[in-house]
């Protein structure tokens, strides 16, 4: 990953959640914040600005200790917020916090415990979200939108689509023409085409970073383009007209790629 950043000279980091295996951070001073982040993206490359959003393995843990502005104190790359808007220029990057809308965190925990503390009531954190991300969308003019959220809207790994955030979400996502959901929740990579209005738009999971589970796919998913349930990551170039997506392997080999076009308004796939 630390040669790809030098190669590409990228200009930042973004995580697709769960940031901290298995129960999150249990307060600014977990020596896990150090073991899992500082220690470990050490490249020089990667000591750019990091752009995270919230697992559910992170509610299981202190949520208020990844939100803290300590952290940031400890290592300045570190960005984490519940949800907002990241301006870069032609690209507009919309980071949600999709937990709380699944309803088995709170109907069936199990032998988990979560920290809800800062979105009660549920129900109106949930609908405040949803207002904010259609508002964000409509005012920006960004020439390509993404979303970033954690869990799964369309996927054929092991945790199937996520039906709160579809059913909620992704019509917001399809009147304002976003181009990517980028997500993470299921521990592989791959390449998936959804339809919306005006064209196409791709969702694009990266959860390959650390944990990877092997044979757990839908293969009949519906448009599906690539998977691969392994570790790796994925790069995103951007123009005014061309953005090109590619996953890579553990060791930085190139496995996928596709690229969107603005003005033609046509994708291709390798």
């Amino acid at each position: 990953m630390g040669r790809i950043g030098e190669k590409l000279d990228i200009e930042f980091v973004i995580s697709t959640g769960d940031n901290f295996y298995d129960n999150g951070l249990t307060s600014v001073d977990d020596p896990l914040f150090e073991e899992s982040f500082m220690n470990i993206y050490k490249a020089p490359s990667l000591q750019k600005t990091w752009y995270n959003v919230l697992g559910n393995h992170d509610y299981r843990g202190n949520v208020e200790a990844q939100l803290s502005p300590i952290l940031p104190l400890l290592d300045s790359r570190w960005v984490c917020l519940r949800s907002y808007v990241l301006e870069a220029e032609i690209v507009d990057f919309f980071f949600v916090d999709t937990t709380p809308f699944v309803d088995k965190y709170f109907t069936e925990p199990g032998e988990h415990t979560y920290d809800w503390s800062g979105i009660s009531p549920r129900k109106s954190y949930i609908a405040k979200h949803l207002e904010d991300l259609q508002t964000a969308l409509k005012e920006s003019n960004a020439k390509w939108k993404i979303v970033v959220g954690h869990h799964t809207m369309r996927t054929a790994g092991h945790h199937r689509d996520t039906e709160e955030i579809v059913e909620q979400m992704l019509p917001i996502l399809e009147e304002n023409n976003v181009d990517l959901y980028i997500n993470g929740h299921d521990h592989c990579l791959q390449h998936i085409t959804g339809t919306k209005r005006n064209g196409k738009m791709e969702f694009v999971t990266s959860g390959g970073g650390s944990k990877a589970w092997n044979g757990d796919i839908q293969e009949d998913k519906e448009g599906l383009q690539f998977f691969h349930d392994g570790q790796g990551f994925v790069s995103i170039e951007l123009t005014p007209i061309v953005a090109k997506i590619v996953y890579y392997d553990v060791f930085g080999h190139i496995m996928y790629h596709f690229s969107m076009y603005k003005e033609e308004q046509q994708h291709s796939f390798t």
